[in-house]
This record gives structure tokens, sequence and C-alpha cells, in this order.
């Protein structure tokens, strides 16, 4: 089997905690031949928390399947070419959005932007020396999706992305909050993506996750597993519910399909 794990709310809360009993399945999955990838939304820049990596996984997938590593070695990248990240860093800044820049080797940022910010303070913080600000690498960003904070009407919000519709596809998190991700790219298209390279039928992948970004991937594989109380309500697309992560929700959920 091949097993994708979200970040977010998936493998550790807001507070970046791991549940052992997260760590133990994982490690007891892969000691009984299981392939293990993280799938998130978060590009490669803002995967490096020691802990997490430290559980061990085959393979990295960021940035909503624009970027797939396995043992270690990238083997797919695709990055938004120059004058569409200048288009669009313009277009969305006209509208009032806030944008963060995701990318492999850093995140961009206009700190005063998100000072007051929960959220942005949080990457503010784990990024450290890995962020760099919009202005001062104008058209030098080396990026593979965009996250935007906006507190604009939903109407204008939307003929933003009307202007920016032959570049991306939008996912919605809340009012203020939507992900542009590359059109043709989620975390499912990861899932099959990884398959077709493993020579191994989508049939026998599960994903985990709790999000909205993660409906793609909970759909795509064979089996889809949501984790129990989560902001977004997954039902519609999972195969199962599981408990919540803090309750253990990993591990039941290998422990049901008695992949541990």
């Amino acid at each position: 089997m091949v097993l994708f794990f979200d970040i977010d709310g998936t493998l550790w809360n807001y507070k970046n905690e791991i549940p052992g009993s997260t760590k133990e399945a994982i490690k007891k999955a892969r000691e009984n031949g299981h392939h293990c990838f993280i799938n998130t939304g978060r590009s490669r820049a803002f995967v490096h928390n020691k802990e997490l990596l430290g559980i061990g996984f085959d393979g990295i997938i960021t940035a909503c399947g624009t970027m797939i590593e396995y043992n270690g070695d990238i083997i797919y990248r695709r990055n938004i070419p120059r004058e569409d990240a200048i288009r669009t860093v313009d277009t969305v800044r006209r509208y009032g959005f806030l944008p963060i820049l995701e990318g492999n080797e850093h995140l961009y940022l206009e700190i005063d932007d998100f000072k007051d910010d929960m959220y942005g303070a949080k990457v503010i913080e784990e990024m450290g020396d890995k962020l760099r600000g919009i202005d001062e690498c104008y058209g030098n960003w080396e990026i593979q999706k965009l996250s935007c904070a906006t507190k604009i009407p939903v109407s204008e919000r939307d003929k933003c992305f009307d202007e920016l519709s032959d570049l991306y596809d939008y996912i919605i998190h809340s009012d203020s909050v939507v992900e542009m991700v590359p059109k043709g790219y989620n975390k499912g298209t990861a899932v099959l993506k990884v398959c077709e390279l493993l020579s191994e039928d989508v049939k026998d992948t599960f994903s985990f996750g709790d999000s909205i970004n993660d409906k793609e991937m909970l759909i795509t594989a064979g089996v889809g597993v949501a984790m129990g109380d989560t902001y977004h309500d997954l039902s519609e697309y999972a195969d199962y519910i599981t408990s919540p992560l803090e309750e253990d929700g990993i591990y039941n959920a290998l422990k049901h399909f008695e992949i541990i």
C-alpha cells in the first residue's frame, strides 16, 4: 500500500504537536512494507520541522502536488513561470489581497501585511531565515503556488479569481483565506503521479486529511480517511471518518484497516 498524509490537522495540531501514537503508527506501517508520503499544501520551504521529518517518510509531496520527492530526490517540480508570477502578484495586490508566495527554498511575504495576523505570525516564526520579502525579490521568486489573505467582499474577490482563471484553481478555506494552485494540480493528481512512478495501483492507496484542500486526494485514493472533529466537513468525500488527531486518529485508522 501507499499511504498519503496531510500535515496540518492530520499529522500535527496548530501547535505543531505530533501524537506519539501517530509516530508509532507510521513507523509500523513502513516496517510492514507500506510506502508513506507526506502530501501537503505547504511548499517544501515550509516543511523543515525536524520532529516531523524524523518520523520517517519515503517521500514528500508539497505545494498541492506541484513538487514530489522520493527517497530524498526531487523527481518532479513545476514552478510558476516568471511572467505569470509577476502578473499574479500585481493582480492580487490590485484587489487588496495580501499574498504569501510559496517555493522550494523560500516563502515570500511582506511582514507588515501579517504582523497582526495569527496565521501570518506563525508562518513568520516558523520560517526564520527562509523568509524573504516580496518586494526585495520582485520578479525573482521561485514559487510553486501562493496563498492570500483578503478582507474584501466576496464579489470583488471573485473578480480577481476571474482575471486569473486561466492560471489557477482556487481552494477557498474561508471568506478571508484562499489558496491559488496552478491549474491541473492538486493533492489528488500527486497521488496518481506517485502511483505511476512506483508502478502501484491507485486502488492500493490510502489518504488522510482534514481540510478542503485534501478533497481531491480523499476522492482519488483507494480509501480516503478524514480526521474526526475538523473545521471542514469532509464526509462527502471520505470513505471513513477516524477519531480526531489528538485521540489517536491516525493510529486508529491504520489499525482499523489492518495496515498495522
